[in-house]
């Protein structure tokens, strides 16, 4: 049993996580301010789970709040989710950006070496990769991200990797996502942006559901099979899977390793919307759009080194992706404040 405290655990990846950290037996304490996610993910997280995470609401920029909770709780491990991620917007608000993905990791990793808590697992992206000169992306790919957000993340993981390197007896492991989506399959929780979504499946959820009038897909001419973006889309129930594969790495290792989570295996747009058409059993409206800045055309993850380091693979499929979060959407029209 491992005592873990989760920044950013009532988000959408962070309580798939914490869920997966609770049926595993760890003690979970929740730091999280509630700028982009709902207290009753964690409610619903306790009723699923049979047990109930320790809640403290609080910002990672607020250095006497976290120290407040590390001298109480003593965590053994941080799994660090808090921070902002939506592309397109990292490009209208870079400096927002900066400083609660940059000031805010900077802020952890202070009070974590104050109280001597040396393993973090830290949720990368793999924006940090940028363009692709060749795929699929290893973590040996060149790092040139695109947009803000992108640069965050790769700043922050420099961070990290001085800290550890500063530090005897530290291990990290920094976990670069490939596109998470769907809903635990129980349908009570799941991805429950504020106003209107940035990401895909929430998006074309809320079409099918009548709630938006039609996806916009931004670019249609890029290189790929049918000229919109491709990715590398993973289920959040294998990243939560993940992230238990992260943490046990990290408590048996010392220094800092990056580890891609995908699939391995990449879908378009086009294919994700007639998937989701197929889950939700209607046509859904779309139009194309002027390419988004940031946006690159495809984004596909190597996955050897998740399988050797970590034992880990993803085992769901696109179909088990649509398939949950339209149960999630039929379930919660609106979200945590149905």
């Amino acid at each position: 049993m491992t005592r873990v405290l989760v920044t950013g655990g009532a988000g959408y990846i962070g309580s798939h996580t914490a869920l997966a950290l609770l049926r595993a037996g760890h003690d979970v304490l929740s730091f999280d301010n509630y700028a982009n996610s709902s207290p009753e993910a964690l409610r619903r997280v306790t009723v699923l789970a049979g047990r109930s995470p320790e809640i403290v609401e609080g910002d990672i920029r607020d250095r006497a709040a976290l120290d407040a909770v590390f001298f109480r709780f003593r965590p053994d491990a941080v799994i660090h989710f808090a921070g902002l991620k939506a592309v397109g917007e990292s490009v209208e608000r870079p400096l927002a950006y900066y400083r609660t993905n940059v000031t805010g990791t900077q802020e952890v990793l202070e009070t974590m070496q104050t109280h001597d808590c040396r393993q973090i697992v830290f949720s990368s992206s793999a924006t940090v990769y940028g363009e692709a000169r060749y795929l699929p992306f290893d973590e040996d790919h060149p790092l040139a991200p695109t947009s803000p957000y992108g640069r965050t993340k790769l700043f922050v993981e420099d961070i990290i990797r001085d800290w550890v390197h500063a530090r005897r007896g530290t291990s990290a492991v920094m976990l670069r996502y490939f596109n998470p989506v769907g809903a635990d399959m129980s349908g009570q929780i799941g991805e429950d942006p504020n106003g209107i979504p940035n990401n895909l499946l929430p998006y074309l959820a809320r079409v099918a559901a009548g709630r938006l009038e039609r996806l916009g897909i931004f670019g249609n001419d890029y290189d790929t099979r049918d000229g919109t973006g491709e990715r590398d889309f993973i289920h959040v129930s294998d990243l939560a899977d993940a992230h238990l594969a992260a943490l046990d790495f990290a408590a048996h290792q010392i220094g800092a390793t990056a580890i891609n989570v995908g699939t391995g295996q990449g879908a378009t747009v086009l294919e994700m919307l007639h998937a989701f058409e197929t889950a939700a059993g209607r046509q859904i409206a779309y139009q194309f759009l002027p390419r988004r800045p940031g946006d690159v055309a495809r984004s596909l993850a190597a996955v050897d080194r998740a399988a050797r380091l970590l034992n880990w693979r993803a085992t769901r499929d696109v179909a088990d992706m649509c398939v949950s979060t339209w149960n999630w959407q039929s379930r919660n029209p609106d979200g945590y404040g149905t």
